[in-house]
């Protein structure tokens, strides 16, 4: 029994308490292996009662049970380098290297496409085409991921902004943003406050946040009017990276696709320059 799997399941018919012991958990699952339920409750800022309650709402006896899983499935898989770097251990025990660790991630990338909403998928495409304005939002382990969709969505249509907090002004640019805006917010573990913070105001200003994570109970699926999760079998958010460029291609293909004029438009654009001026 998987307890991410587990809570994950029950997690919308949880109490609002017991969602902060579900976010806990998940978060700090150092602190489950470590102390008795009282203390966690006083950390979270709940009941000791709502810390057992939680236990129960997931199908397990009690407090004990979920320190024990806690112990065996989530302490021991806390570092996502230390994942990623034995998983490929493993497989530099095995011929063809390379195609191990392709085979891993076209596994992440079939495991991702089986969990997507394609309903939702089909929304975020109909919202990008019609927003006036389009932010991308992504820090540290995310930057590239943002960086590239920024450039590659600029392709296919106009008015796409990368927010960097190093360059931009971001308070200005935040007060720009209303019903027309979409925030597309990528937040994976550990879970910069930077990123949330951003997606928190931008709703706040009347924007569509599209929140794409590893986890659907990730901080950024509080103010997400959609939430796509990339899986990673290897339980490295690092190893989630070739699933997560490819979600993003579809995205852009979706946009392209879904408004061809346009795209045509901005294509007739870019066949104007000077080839010879701008490139080698």
């Amino acid at each position: 029994m998987n307890l991410k799997a587990l809570i994950q399941e029950k997690y919308n018919e949880l109490s609002n308490g017991q969602k902060k012991v579900a976010a806990h958990l998940l978060e700090n699952s150092k602190d489950f292996a470590v102390n008795s339920a009282s203390e966690i409750g006083v950390t979270v800022g709940v009941s000791e009662t709502t810390v057992i309650r939680f236990c129960y709402s997931i199908g397990l006896s009690g407090f004990s049970e979920l320190q024990k899983m806690v112990r065996e499935q989530l302490l021991f898989n806390e570092s996502s380098l230390g994942n990623y770097v034995s998983g490929k251990l493993k497989l530099a025990e095995q011929p063809n290297f390379f195609a191990q660790a392709m085979e891993q991630d076209r596994q992440c990338i079939q495991e991702t496409i089986n969990h997507m909403s394609e309903k939702d998928f089909d929304i975020a495409v109909q919202k990008l085409v019609d927003a006036k304005r389009i932010y991308i939002s992504g820090l540290r382990g995310s930057f590239s991921a943002a960086n590239w969709l920024t450039f590659t969505l600029g392709l296919v249509r106009k008015n796409v902004e990368i927010l960097r907090p190093e360059t931009n002004d971001l308070l200005y640019t935040l007060s720009e943003m209303d019903h027309q805006s979409i925030l597309i917010s990528i937040s994976f573990h550990r879970y910069l406050k930077e990123t949330i913070k951003i997606a928190e105001l931008a709703k706040k200003q009347g924007a569509f946040i599209i929140g794409i994570s590893d986890s659907p109970l990730a901080p950024i699926r509080d103010y997400s009017d959609l939430l796509f999760q990339i899986y990673s079998n290897g339980k490295s958010t690092i190893d989630a990276g070739p699933a997560l460029f490819s979600f993003l291609n579809a995205l852009v293909a979706g946009v392209s696709v879904k408004d061809r004029e346009r795209f045509e438009k901005r294509k007739a654009e870019y066949e104007k320059l000077n080839g010879d001026y701008y490139f080698s």
